[in-house]
């Protein structure tokens, strides 16, 4: 299927730029391994990790399967590296909204918008970084594990800065941040781009759903 067709089809493009996103992986260097990294997520977004071959992935991205272990060991090692950044890019957003200035509702509300945001405009990668933890060796599934804890240590934060400055009603802090983690990565799963709403409308709803959620007064 070509990035056209995806489009069509209601699905982001792994390797293409989203407005007000900078470019996909342009972490990843160098370009033949960015390539990979890219076919490796659309392959294991439309047929899953573990019925994605090494093969599929070196096809989609134009190359040999010998060409893949030349920057890549294993799959696994492509999976992990996926996981990786897209662990560490959902930990910037949540402290980049933690660490500006505001209340702890505005703050909230902003890491809420822009973590939604960001799941529902990469949603084919985010599905990847999201839902194939399970595939992962040990040692990589605990590393990713901590980033999970980090990006939850973060949202309780909040929610317990809220609650002493008298924002927030919340009796049980870490259930809740658990709760709002869960209700924004959902989004991945189930954003379709020809939906009714734009990331950027997805955001600003379930921003306004967590606030009412944690008990902050309303805009007015």
């Amino acid at each position: 299927m070509t990035a056209a067709e995806r489009t069509a089809a209601g699905e982001d493009v792994p390797g293409e730029d989203v407005p007000g996103e900078e470019k996909p992986w342009d972490q990843v260097t160098p370009e033949a391994a960015r390539k990979l990294l890219v076919a490796a997520v659309e392959a294991f977004a439309e047929r899953g990790y573990h019925a994605t071959t090494t093969r599929d992935i070196a096809g989609r991205a134009g190359m040999s399967p010998a060409a893949l272990y030349i920057h890549y060991k294993t799959k696994e090692e492509l999976l992990h590296r996926i996981s990786r950044i897209g662990h560490d890019k959902a930990l910037d957003i949540l402290t980049a909204a933690y660490d500006r200035p505001g209340t702890p509702r505005e703050r909230l509300a902003e890491a809420v918008r822009s973590f939604v945001r960001w799941h529902a405009g990469r949603h084919t990668t985010a599905r990847v970084v999201q839902y194939e933890l399970d595939a992962l060796s040990d040692d990589h599934r605990a590393e990713i594990i901590e980033l999970r804890r980090e990006s939850d240590a973060v949202v309780r934060r909040l929610l317990d800065e809220g609650v002493a400055a008298g924002e927030f009603t919340v009796p049980d802090v870490p259930g809740t941040a658990v709760a709002i983690l869960s209700l924004c990565i959902d989004v991945a799963r189930w954003f379709n781009t020809q939906g009714r709403r734009t990331p950027d409308e997805v955001g600003a709803f379930y921003a306004d759903l967590v606030l009412r959620m944690v008990g902050a007064p309303q805009d007015r």
